[in-house]
C-alpha cells in the first residue's frame, strides 16, 4: 500500500501497491502493522457496505463522538463517489477544514478517516457501493452531524444532491450551534 498524507495531520489517502501478470493483478488493501507504521488506528470492529441506485446521493456528515468515535477506512467497490471529510477535533488546528477525494471502482483508492471527523459522500454515478472498515461498533446516541451545504464549511461538492436522507438534510447549521461532541 501506498499511503498519501493531506494537510490534515492523520488524514491518509491510500493507493493499492498491485502485482500484475497476465492473470490481472494481486494488492493488499490492509494490513495492520502497515497502518500503525503509517501512524494510523488499524483496529476493525465493523464492516458495513452501501449501495446508492442513483448518482447524486448523498449520505453524510457523519461522526460519532464519545465514548465511541470512529476511525474509518473507505472504499468504492462500484461506480464512484467523491468522499469528504471535516476535521473536528476541538484543539485540532485544521479544525473545520476538509480533504476532499473521487473515491471508484477504478482508482480503487481509500481513505482513511481518523476519529472526530465527519464523513460523507456523494455518488458520481448510479449504482455507487462503498465498503467501510470501522474501528468501532455503531453505539446508538453517539452519532452527530453536519450540514453537508451549510456555507461555513462551503464544501466543493462535484454535482448538485438529487437523493438525501430527512435526518442528513436536517442537521443544524455551524452557525445555528450544531452539535458536534
Amino acid at each position: 500500500m501506498k499511503f498519501r498524507t493531506t494537510h490534515i495531520e492523520g488524514v491518509a489517502i491510500i493507493d493499492l501497491e498491485e502485482r500484475a501478470d497476465d492473470r490481472g493483478f494481486f494488492a493488499r488493501s490492509f494490513c495492520r502493522e502497515e497502518f500503525l507504521e503509517a501512524g494510523l488506528n488499524p483496529a476493525v470492529e465493523q464492516c458495513n457496505l452501501s449501495y446508492n441506485h442513483k448518482a447524486g446521493t448523498l449520505r453524510g456528515m457523519h461522526t460519532q463522538v464519545d465514548p465511541a468515535p470512529e476511525a474509518k477506512l473507505v472504499r468504492c467497490t462500484a461506480g464512484a463517489i467523491q468522499d469528504i471529510i471535516v476535521d473536528l477535533r476541538p484543539d485540532s488546528p485544521t479544525r473545520f477544514q476538509h480533504v476532499a477525494v473521487e473515491l471508484s471502482a477504478q482508482n480503487r483508492t481509500a481513505l482513511y478517516v481518523p476519529e472526530y471527523f465527519a464523513h460523507g459522500y456523494l455518488t458520481l454515478t448510479d449504482g455507487a457501493e462503498v465498503v467501510y472498515q470501522v474501528s468501532q461498533s455503531y453505539t446508538p446516541g453517539t452519532e452527530r452531524g453536519l450540514r453537508y451545504d451549510d456555507p461555513d464549511l462551503a464544501l466543493p461538492w462535484a454535482r448538485d444532491v438529487a437523493v438525501i436522507s430527512d435526518k442528513d438534510a436536517s442537521w443544524t447549521l455551524l452557525a445555528d450551534g450544531a452539535q458536534l461532541s
